[in-house]
């Protein structure tokens, strides 16, 4: 029988399968677990206490990284780190305050670079990842956001061929997953894109990859377009999930109660209070990412660049240019630190002392990385109807789309055609 369950949807599915989803969080996970959940014939009701893209979704490099499925604790790390903290130009930042209660996450983290957990790993984020583009397109066709999707490059800049050499553990692993991409000279690197001229001695492009021009209006749009098809919106905080037996039967906000027949849990690095709720303490912290723009620059790179150097993104978006990366341990009650801003500054304005600008804008955000670097996708054992869409590290906004298919099917009573043990919620009790 043909139902009209969620606003504009038409489904083949029963009055008794079409359900209430309260998805907590509407970053990109959120709202896209929210689009797919509607396609399927659901009520959806998206429940953030900042609003759609109040968050990294907002402030990420904007890159949809299909090849970025190389795990930051890789073998070596755990000798270079130190080193690292007192390097004043090293993206890794630590609040040495901060260092006591992030020790047992550090330590976990650091456990996991060993040859064969990093081939694992990368196994799964390659199953994530590999079709980022193509997720991000179908998931906009018709909502609206799709003017900013742009499928293309990624680029990564070197010093030199001797650093991309020094580089080869990722390559290698990336080659490994079925990756193709093409290593460039200096000269061939400036006949791809002449701004790039005399900036890096050599570069390696990415094919089969992608940008959002503009992450948090593309979230927003997103959103907005749940809305239109009869999805609703409450701005809150969620203090508590309510059970009804060894059900929830919802979510308790600081506006009252929101009944729901399913919860998702997809609030990013602040998923591990109500994760614990339901049994399952995530070995996750939240690595602060930071971004500086250049607001109406002289340059427009022709493709988003990983400089290799300083690990971060220099991201074309509508009227900016971003450069966003930086990892920084300092718990989610910080405030920003002046460090990791100035060294983004200084290294982007080192590779472009040409760049005229308007006026630079900063931002600090979190993101929610678990020990093993992939994050937590499926229902929790003790509470069949709660899902989990968190802990994504640097791939939230790759990932999203991919994430919100998955858990859809999951909730509609669908088996992906993945394996998706990696990614369950209880790997680590």
């Amino acid at each position: 029988m043909m139902v009209h369950c969620a606003g504009g949807t038409t489904s083949l599915m029963s009055e008794a399968d079409c359900r209430k989803i309260a998805i907590i969080g509407a970053g990109i996970v959120g709202v896209s677990t929210a689009i797919w959940l509607q396609r399927a014939g659901h009520r959806v009701v998206l429940i953030d206490r900042n609003g759609p893209a109040g968050g990294t979704s907002y402030g990420n490099a904007g890159v949809l990284a299909a090849a970025s499925v190389v795990p930051v604790s890789v073998p070596g790390l755990l000798f270079k780190a130190p080193g690292m903290l007192l390097d004043r130009n090293s993206p890794l930042f630590m609040r040495w305050s901060y260092l006591p209660r992030a020790v047992p996450f550090l330590l976990k983290f650091l456990r996991n670079g060993t040859i064969a957990r990093v081939e694992r790993i990368s196994a799964a984020l390659a199953a994530m990842l590999h079709d980022t583009a193509e997720q991000h397109t179908s998931l906009a066709k018709g909502t609206g956001a799709e003017q900013y999707v742009t499928t293309g490059d990624y680029v990564f800049g070197y010093r030199d061929r001797a650093a991309y050499e020094a580089d080869g553990f990722g390559w290698g692993i990336r080659r490994a997953r079925g990756y193709e991409f093409e290593e460039m000279n200096e000269t061939r690197l400036a006949a791809y894109d002449p701004v790039m001229a005399g900036r890096f001695g050599f570069a390696v492009r990415c094919p089969d990859h992608g940008r959002i021009s503009d992450p948090g209006a593309y979230v927003k749009a997103l959103a907005a377009h749940v809305e239109r098809q009869g999805g609703e919106f409450v701005e809150a905080d969620v203090t508590t999930i309510s059970f009804d037996g060894d059900r929830a039967c919802g979510a308790m906000t600081s506006d009252g109660l929101i009944e729901a027949d399913e919860i998702v849990l997809a609030t990013g690095a602040w998923s591990g209070a109500l994760a614990r709720q339901v049994g399952v303490v995530p070995p996750m912290e939240s690595e602060r990412g930071y971004h500086i723009e250049f607001v109406n620059p002289s340059i427009i790179p022709k493709s988003p660049i990983m400089v290799a150097t300083g690990k971060f993104v220099l991201t074309p978006m509508d009227g900016r240019l971003r450069c966003a990366g930086v990892v920084e341990f300092g718990g989610l009650t910080e405030k920003r630190s002046a460090a990791p801003l100035a060294l983004l500054k200084r290294q982007t304005l080192d590779l472009f002392p040409d760049l005229e600008y308007e006026r630079i804008d900063e931002w600090m955000g979190h993101r929610p990385s678990t020990c093993d670097s992939l994050p937590l996708i499926g229902s929790f054992d003790k509470a069949k109807n709660v899902w989990s869409g968190f802990g994504h590290q640097h791939v939230g906004l790759s990932a999203g789309p991919k994430t919100g298919r998955w858990l859809a099917q999951l909730i509609s009573g669908q088996t992906p055609n993945v394996d998706l043990a990696p990614f369950a919620p209880n790997r680590f009790q």
